[in-house]
């Protein structure tokens, strides 16, 4: 927690003891007197934002060719050009677990785990890395992460419209409405604290009596019932602990947003306004980290069922069947539209994050941010040479304006990406170590997520460590 954070958190508590009799108010603590410089740039928040788009891209214009820090930034980067030096490009990532997975994509994006796609009921995934990072930095924040997508709720196994899993792989809702994530975020509880409380109170009575019952009935059950209960009661238990400290939380104060910050959220934005839905959820975002409301986000820009059409820039087809293009011309270069069209949406929320300042740093170095697909060509579902950027992170050790190539030493000279050499290039991996774990264990240790290893990740990715 940030010595300002921590300091209003903590007089706020003694006002508050205070007010309700003065034998209860709270000593002045150490940790309401001011840090020393050191102290509290160690305290400073630390951000992660995980940003993904469904199905794949028009590889042929968006692979950089160029290994290094002289690349050209490809047809579908050009939108970033002025962020140059604020990311950096990854070619030839994977993940091992899945290769040759068609639909599990979005799953197993954060997570890497290994599902059995061939079967709903053996569905089991594991915990993603951004809860990883909720579990550090939640203690600090009101909302320990924020679960944004195209599709509110879980979706369903195999098709998941989210990208956070728990401890147990239990999927988190995600929520789809600007208007009711912000009023979620900052606006007054209804009805008024003492209201939500007693709902907080009928909810864990709820959850009382299914546990008291469930317990009951695992006696009377076999053990592939036993084992579906079990992960039911996991998911329950973890509503349970979110319901204490939605408790917890209620009287600490909400951040007061300007009402020029709250307007654009006040109103329903249809999606067949695509870029403007876009950059609404982005600007969301962005106001849930600047007032530190959480330091975790994931946010699905589509899922592999629904991906938005962009009727502004005349593609009236859905991103899913752009992806099936059978290798058309035309088809990819619609898809080619819409892969710069959505960069130029994500450079919006690197321009807001730039803008804003976090004490004496812009928010952008304050955050990681990774943004991809799990997919790579989508017309086979081929999964190898992910397209992925890792953004921001400067103050938090990130040093970018790089191009990673885990391809190049492995193709030809003449190195040109041909439709063909893009579709080989996305069959099988050309470098076995180059795992998108990798990238996640980096992000981790930046987190100060103590882990030497996330799934199958072989080290942090050296490059990008200042």
């Amino acid at each position: 927690m940030s010595n300002i954070r921590s300091n209003r958190w903590l007089l706020g508590r003694r006002h508050f003891l205070r007010g309700v009799g003065a034998a209860m108010a709270l000593p002045l603590l150490d940790a309401m007197m001011p840090m020393t410089a050191s102290a509290a740039e160690a305290t400073k928040p630390k951000r992660s934002v995980f940003v993904y788009i469904p199905n794949g891209v028009n590889g042929m214009a968006w692979q950089c060719t160029k290994p290094g820090r002289d690349y050209e930034l490809s047809p579908s980067l050009k939108p970033l050009a002025k962020h140059r030096d604020d990311f950096t490009v990854f070619s030839g990532l994977h993940h091992p677990n899945g290769l040759g997975q068609a639909h599990v994509c979005a799953d197993t994006w954060l997570t890497g785990a290994k599902i059995d796609a061939q079967s709903a009921r053996k569905y089991e995934n594991t915990i993603s890395c951004d809860q990883l990072m909720a579990e550090v930095t939640g203690l600090q924040t009101r909302f320990p992460s924020l679960e944004l997508s195209i599709s509110s709720g879980t979706g369903r196994p195999l098709n998941s419209s989210t990208l956070a899993f728990s401890r147990d792989g239990v999927p988190l809702p995600a929520e789809e409405n600007p208007r009711q994530i912000f009023n979620r975020l900052f606006g007054a509880e209804v009805g008024g604290i003492a209201a939500q409380r007693n709902r907080l109170a009928k909810r864990r009575s709820v959850l009382d009596e299914v546990l008291d019952e469930a317990k009951s009935l695992r006696l009377e059950l076999g053990k592939d019932d036993k084992t579906k209960l079990d992960e039911y009661l996991h998911s329950v238990r973890d509503v349970e602990q979110r319901t204490e400290r939605l408790d917890s939380w209620l009287d600490v104060p909400k951040p007061v947003v300007d009402k020029k910050l709250e307007a654009p959220f006040q109103r329903d934005v249809p999606k067949a306004k695509a870029g403007e839905y876009w950059r609404t959820m982005f600007d969301l975002i962005v106001l849930a980290l600047r007032t530190d409301t959480t330091r975790v986000v994931t946010y699905m820009n589509g899922s592999e069922g629904n991906g938005l059409a962009i009727p502004e820039i005349g593609i009236t087809q859905a991103r899913h069947g752009l992806s099936h293009h059978n290798g058309d011309p035309v088809v990819l270069e619609r898809l080619a539209k819409s892969d710069a069209f959505i960069m130029e949406q994500f450079a919006h929320f690197l321009d807001e994050l730039r803008a804003v300042k976090d004490g004496n740093e812009p928010l952008l170095d304050r955050t990681m941010v990774l943004f991809g697909s799990g997919m790579s060509y989508g017309h086979s579902h081929a999964n190898s040479n992910l397209p992925i950027l890792l953004a921001g992170g400067r103050g938090l050790g990130l040093k970018h304006g790089q191009h990673i190539d885990y391809n190049k030493p492995h193709m030809k000279d003449d190195y040109t990406l041909s439709y063909d050499e893009w579709r080989a290039l996305c069959g099988k991996p050309k470098d076995e170590k180059a795992r998108l774990s990798n990238v996640m264990l980096t992000m981790l240790q930046k987190m100060d997520v103590h882990a030497e290893k996330f799934v199958d990740s072989l080290s942090p990715v050296s490059e990008v460590l200042a």
